[in-house]
């Protein structure tokens, strides 16, 4: 053997140490079933991204409360909310508590998902061209989190790509969420992320850029 091929023996099991090293290292993820039986025990937040609405950003002339003047909803991500509405029943979770964004795309996918009263809550709303609201947002979130019982009922929060971001560090499709063990008193503990309905409804095709 030469002793490039020695060099190169020693350097590919170097790498697979450092490899092996690198995965032991990662935090083991909740499987999917496992989230969904916790958010049904109650005790645990949904923090969810809209739907599938085409677009990026919001059109000149935005306007809070005016449906026309936003980004929205299109027939793809309707029929996408409905199924996340459906898997969830499926899986037990029929009434939650549910809040939304006040953007018209989050207030209608979370209507759209049938799975209690929806109640605006400006804490996520988003702030991807409103850079100003970001901390204060970010603040209320946390604040709102913090005082939620750690064995109360499932709650469901539909909000935007840039705030679960903000708030996890992990980018989420339309239609894509995370779940949050709840401590009351503290910061929720990042639990696993959750991807579930349809492919064919959009749950995994959307890119991260359409906030």
């Amino acid at each position: 053997m030469t002793i490039d091929n020695i060099l190169k023996a020693a350097f590919l099991r170097l790498l697979g140490l450092l490899v092996l090293t690198c995965l032991n290292a990662l935090p083991a993820s909740a499987s999917e079933t496992d989230l969904l039986v916790r958010l049904q025990q109650g005790g645990h937040v949904l923090l969810l991204r809209h739907a599938v609405a085409p677009g990026f950003g919001d059109p000149p002339g935005f306007r809070l409360g005016d449906c026309a003047a936003q980004r929205n909803l299109n027939e793809h991500g309707r029929a996408q909310a409905l199924a996340i509405g459906d898997a969830l029943r499926a899986r037990g979770i029929r009434d939650a508590r549910v809040y939304s964004s006040q953007w018209c795309r989050c207030l209608e996918t979370a209507s759209l998902m049938n799975l209690g009263p929806v109640t605006p809550l400006p804490a996520l709303s988003s702030f991807f061209e409103r850079t100003q609201d970001r901390e204060q947002n970010l603040v209320a979130l946390r604040d709102f989190l913090a005082w939620q019982p750690a064995d109360g009922s499932p709650l469901i929060l539909v909000t935007h790509h840039v705030n679960i971001q903000s708030v996890t560090g992990i980018n989420v499709g339309s239609g894509e969420g995370v779940v949050l063990q709840l401590q009351l008193g503290e910061a929720p503990r990042l639990v696993g992320r959750l991807n579930i309905g349809s492919a064919d409804a959009g749950m995994k095709s959307s890119s991260p850029a359409a906030r």
